[in-house]
Formats: C-alpha cells, sequence, structure tokens
C-alpha cells in the first residue's frame, strides 16, 4: 500500500505528505501516484474527508508555498482551507499571497469577496490616493487615513457608459450600495446621498456623506465626469470645513475629503493640494474591465449565447 509508511501515527498533515512526494517528484503526476495515493488514504481514513486528488495536490503546492511553520500557524493557518486554495490558484508571487493574507485576517473576507480582490488588483491600488494626509493629519492617523484610500476605484459592476453624467453615475451607486460598499473596503458606514448643508442662508449638497468607524471621521466623496481641476479641491476644502463645524463630534477625528474623478494628473492633483487645510485624497475610477486586444474579437456576441442556451434546453 501507498500509505503504509505513512500511516503509522494516522494523523498524516501536510508535512507528511510533502516529504512523500519530495522523495520522487519528477513521477508524482506524470504516473499517477496522486491518484492512487488519494485512494490508499480514503481506504486507510474512511473517517477523514479531504483526500481527492485535487486536494492533495492543493496540500502539497501549499508545503512548498510556505515551508515556514511559523508563518503557516501564524497566517496561513488562520483563514480557510479553500481561501489558501483560491491564493495558490491566483497569485504566484510569495509576497503578494503574504499580502491577500493578511488583508483577509483583518478584514475577514469571504471566499469571494477574496477573489473579486484579487482579480481587481487590490494589491496595487491600495494606498496609491493622491493625498496631502501626511500633513493635514497627524502620523498615526495619516497612515490609516492613506491605506484607506485606492487608485483607481473599479466600478464594474454598474452596468452604466463610459459617457455616464454625475447624477447618474451617483444614482448607480446608491443602487449598488453594497458592491460600492465592498470596493470602498472595510470600515465604512453609509450617510447620505446630496446631503444638505445649510450655510449663510444657502443650501448646499454633498454628492455622497460616509462615516469610517476606524478613522473615526467623516468622509465626504465628491465625484466628477470628467478630469481632475485644481478648482475642485477648493470645494472640497469648504465641503469639510463645514461638515467639522455642523456635523463633527468633539471626539471624532477630522473629516476627510475623497475626489473620485474619472482621470486625474497626478502632478495636478498634488499641486492643488499641497497647501490646502483639510485632508482631502484625489482618485480615479473605472467603470468597466478592460480586456486585452487579443481577447475582444474572441468573446461570444449576446446572440451566440442565446443560441447555445437554447441548444442545451432543448
Amino acid at each position: 500500500m501507498v500509505v503504509s509508511s505513512l500511516s503509522m501515527n494516522r494523523s498524516i498533515g501536510i508535512d507528511g505528505l510533502k516529504g512523500y512526494c519530495v522523495v520522487n517528484e519528477e513521477n508524482v503526476y506524470g504516473s499517477k501516484v496522486i491518484n492512487r495515493l488519494s485512494d490508499d488514504l480514503r481506504k486507510e481514513f474512511p473517517e477523514v474527508r479531504g483526500f481527492s486528488p485535487r486536494n492533495l495536490k492543493y496540500m502539497r503546492s501549499f508545503a512548498g508555498a510556505w515551508p515556514d511553520p511559523e508563518f503557516v500557524q501564524r497566517a496561513a493557518a488562520q483563514i480557510p482551507w479553500f481561501h489558501n486554495c483560491v491564493i495558490l490558484d491566483k497569485i504566484s508571487e510569495r509576497a503578494a499571497r503574504e499580502w491577500y493574507i493578511q488583508r483577509t485576517i483583518a478584514n475577514g473576507w469571504s471566499r469571494n469577496v477574496l477573489v473579486h480582490q484579487i482579480e481587481s488588483g487590490l494589491i496595487r491600488r491600495e494606498g496609491r490616493a493622491v493625498t496631502n494626509f501626511s500633513s493635514a493629519l497627524p502620523a498615526p492617523q495619516s497612515d490609516l487615513a492613506r491605506s484607506v484610500l485606492k487608485d483607481p476605484y473599479i466600478f464594474d459592476f454598474l452596468g452604466i457608459g463610459e459617457d455616464a453624467a454625475e447624477r447618474e453615475l451617483e444614482r448607480a451607486l446608491i443602487e449598488h450600495i453594497r458592491d460600492f460598499l465592498l470596493e470602498l473596503g472595510v470600515g465604512f458606514a453609509f450617510i447620505g446621498n446630496q446631503y444638505r448643508l445649510s450655510i449663510g442662508g444657502r443650501e448646499f449638497s454633498i454628492d455622497l456623506l460616509f462615516y469610517h468607524l476606524k478613522l473615526r471621521s467623516y468622509v465626504v466623496i465628491e465625484l466628477k465626469i470628467g478630469e481632475f481641476i485644481p478648482e475642485y479641491a477648493g470645494k472640497m476644502n469648504f465641503y469639510l470645513s463645514a461638515v467639522d463645524d455642523l456635523l463633527r463630534h468633539p471626539d471624532d477625528s477630522p473629516s476627510i475629503g475623497i475626489i473620485l474623478c474619472k482621470s486625474q494628473n497626478r502632478i495636478i492633483a498634488e499641486y492643488a493640494l499641497r497647501d490646502m487645510e483639510k485632508p482631502i485624497g484625489v482618485a480615479g475610477y473605472e467603470l468597466t474591465t478592460h480586456l486585452p486586444e487579443d481577447l475582444r474579437g474572441r468573446l461570444p456576441t449576446v446572440d451566440e449565447l442565446e443560441e447555445e442556451l437554447g441548444r442545451r434546453e432543448g
């Protein structure tokens, strides 16, 4: 029996599987050793599940990816097994794998949310927005606030065109508030849209108002369908002054502004924010996921999909 040398303790574990496979790794897949090992393990341990050939290969990959037992106990073992499988499948770089494991632990992501964050390239977007936080906020708060922002934000769940108007974009985000909150990240609580402020006998409306539970501060979001221009920073500074005066509790941290634009020139944004007193960030957003050019012509049309569905139902 293949497992005869492993079954003395009735507890094989990933390290045991790794040791077995390493003996003749070249033949593990070609000679169907994994399949035979799977059959023998099921017979030897009928009360234990998870010995399918596919799962054994994941165990082998897991053991190869994380040779340090301390990291396994501290991080990888703290997330569900199939989360680990997703990370092994979709990410090849060790540092990126560790990053997503740590974020999964911190945020409690489900497997579907983890897949979304990996496929949307969160590791490349987090903390990339142009901000003045280092000068407008104290060090601990500024670091945390910077990590909360992304650039760009991905709104491919909205189903609206690239030429959507600002109100249409705002309305779509509200209609998909669950997906919007997921893209914003953990800690955002939605307060309202077109939130009215009475200032100097006039009414002003904030596009979107949130409260961030970790930052302990109000977050004002303004949506712009075009490129960032410096005037937007002045208007946001005005809104933040009003929110701090009218809404902010004495125990709250300073309110933060996020200007979301279709596009932005980072140098112009940096100059616009440099001497602003209030903490403001500027980030872009994308309404669609862009496909590689070589794939666009190979995707099926709606008619082809309906025809295929009809054949299957028939």
